[in-house]
């Protein structure tokens, strides 16, 4: 079965999500609070995807999000946030959240969003080019999914190797934020571009000499970004 841990105290809001799981082939594994997210993701080791409620009092959604991604970089992590949560929404990403979904939300909404999380942390097989990329300091292995910059392990989530390789697979061209939206979540996600943007950011931490600096993946102003050296 495809678990899917849900991390949300408020017991109907719950409740709708997991029945709206059970319909759609997943297993929900639940928790109303922090502390109990943490073990079940200890018992569940099976779990890949996590829906993660921000506002809880003890352990928060993010704080769970950033011990998850201190030990887990292949989990898909969905933020669970109200509409006044702006700043929680960027807070959680760059805490490692692969993407959020504001209440109220609808099942078909929440469920397209975890079938593709699901789709891009490997849940279900891709076919995929086995081999190594390399550019300038870059080499970028395809089998296994990770990135070395200088022989030197860089930790990214799959939303960001999915975005590392696009940017690879087009070296020196400009992608608009629609094009990276529509080939890392997918044409049929319902999201905002500002995704992109907080993902860049994320991912040019990482890889960067200098963040504040970029000579790596570049931004073209009013369109989007480029790989390049």
């Amino acid at each position: 079965m495809k678990k899917v841990l849900v991390l949300e105290d408020e017991a109907n809001i719950r409740s709708f999500v997991v029945i709206n799981l059970r319909r759609s082939g997943y297993e929900p594994i639940e928790a109303d609070s922090g502390e109990l997210a943490l073990e079940q993701l200890q018992r569940h080791p099976d779990i890949r995807v996590a829906l993660l409620d921000v506002m809880l009092p003890g352990i928060d959604g993010i704080e769970v999000c950033r011990r998850i991604r201190a030990s887990n970089s292949r989990i898909g992590i969905i933020m669970l946030t109200a509409k006044s949560q702006e700043m929680d929404k960027v807070t959680g990403l760059m805490n490692g959240a692969d993407d959020y979904v504001t209440k109220p939300f609808s099942p078909a909404e929440l469920i397209a969003r975890i079938d593709a999380l699901f789709r891009r942390t490997g849940g279900e097989q891709e076919i995929e080019d086995s081999g190594e990329i390399k550019q300038g300091p870059f080499k970028l292995n395809t089998r296994n999914r990770t990135l070395e910059k200088n022989g030197e392990r860089i930790r990214l989530t799959q939303i960001e190797y999915s975005i590392i390789k696009l940017f690879m697979d087009n070296p020196g061209k400009a992608l608009s934020r629609e094009d990276i939206l529509n080939e890392v979540w997918g044409r049929d996600y319902f999201g905002e571009l500002k995704i992109v943007d907080v993902n860049i950011r994320r991912l040019r931490i990482k890889i960067e000499d200098d963040a504040t600096m970029p000579a790596y993946i570049t931004t073209v102003w009013g369109y989007g970004y480029k790989w390049g050296f």
